[in-house]
């Protein structure tokens, strides 16, 4: 018990350094959950400061999110990483370093994807980069592999804590694009343009 405890509390707190302010507030001065659509994710850096820092944000919360899925499996095997998992999302959508405004949990929710099965990645980047193409409009992409990733779990035939951290996964990142599924609904979504501001 102590071991879980201390795998959710590890992964919250890494998933809580939110890599988009940090760089917007060290490189440009500017915190960026105050520009473009507000939230501190890697596309709204690309949207804001250009490819670069979004690409560069993207890489940060990857490697926060391999490393507390790592010392979980270390601590606790499967069970360990899912939880480590599940609060590493948790960290960086409501971090506790940041006033609990973060992201929408996208790159941190990708990186988990590939820690569960590498084949179930590999479906859901097909699948973003196949509706980005058609669309152009990231939220989209966003909600539709969220989607699917409890889908493709229970598919592969995961065990019963991956399919229940793709669920997990899954739901939040649903409920961080709640506003982005009402203009969606609406037609008001804009398509990426990357290192454009753009005011909402």
């Amino acid at each position: 018990m102590l071991n879980y405890i201390l795998i959710a509390a590890v992964a919250y707190l890494l998933g809580s350094i939110s890599s988009s302010v940090l760089i917007s507030k060290g490189i440009y001065r500017i915190d960026i959950r105050s520009k473009g659509s507000g939230n501190a994710g890697a596309t709204n850096m690309a949207r804001i400061f250009g490819m670069a820092s979004g690409l560069l944000t993207f890489g940060c919360d990857a490697l926060k999110t391999v490393a507390a899925t790592l010392i979980g499996s270390r601590l606790a095997g499967l069970t360990g990483a899912a939880l480590a998992g599940a609060f590493c999302v948790i960290g960086h959508c409501w971090p506790a370093f940041f006033h609990f405004k973060g992201g929408k949990g996208v790159t941190v929710g990708a990186v988990v994807a590939l820690m569960i099965d590498w084949r179930v990645f590999l479906v859901l980047a097909a699948v973003f980069f196949a509706v980005f193409l058609v669309s152009q409009i990231v939220s989209l992409c966003s909600v539709t592999v969220a989607f699917l990733l409890p889908v493709l779990c229970f598919a592969f035939h995961l065990p019963t804590v991956e399919c229940l951290l793709g669920l997990f996964v899954g739901l939040v990142v649903i409920f961080q694009h709640r506003s982005n599924i009402g203009r969606l609904l609406r037609g008001e979504e804009k398509k990426f343009r990357p290192g454009k501001r753009e005011k909402k």
